[in-house]
């Protein structure tokens, strides 16, 4: 089960802000992702938000295709309200404003994997 990590540059020393804006954030309506024939493509299986010196990274805990993952955030309620309180805060502005613009936005925004290891890939755990 993969791991992808989306970064933010944020303005430093509005670490307190940035978190009570995450504290209220609107889930998203389901976990399971589906493909645009209707099939399920996907699940999010968890989220994790970090936050130093400037940088904020959300951690996404997936099943699937990161692609379903990014469009099934796109059309998140919840998401795009995220990103209007926290545009005030941004070192840089993006255009999350459509469903392509916030995928294109998700797609440059992740970092590269070098190391996703758990108790599955562990060789004691065999």
């Amino acid at each position: 089960m993969p791991y992808a990590a989306i970064t933010y540059k944020v303005r430093p020393g509005f670490d307190d802000e940035i978190a009570e804006i995450f504290g209220a954030f609107q889930r998203v309506d389901t976990p399971t992702m589906r493909d645009v024939t209707g099939n399920e493509a996907g699940r999010l299986l968890g989220t994790g938000v970090f936050i130093k010196d400037g940088v904020l990274v959300r951690v996404i805990h997936y099943e699937g295709d990161f692609r379903v993952v990014a469009a099934h955030m796109a059309q998140q309620k919840g998401v795009h309200l995220i990103e209007e309180k926290l545009a005030p805060y941004l070192v840089e502005q993006r255009d999350t404003s459509t469903p392509e613009a916030f995928q294109a936005y998700f797609r440059d925004a992740l970092m590269r994997s070098i190391a996703q290891l758990s108790v599955d890939t562990h060789p004691a755990g065999r």
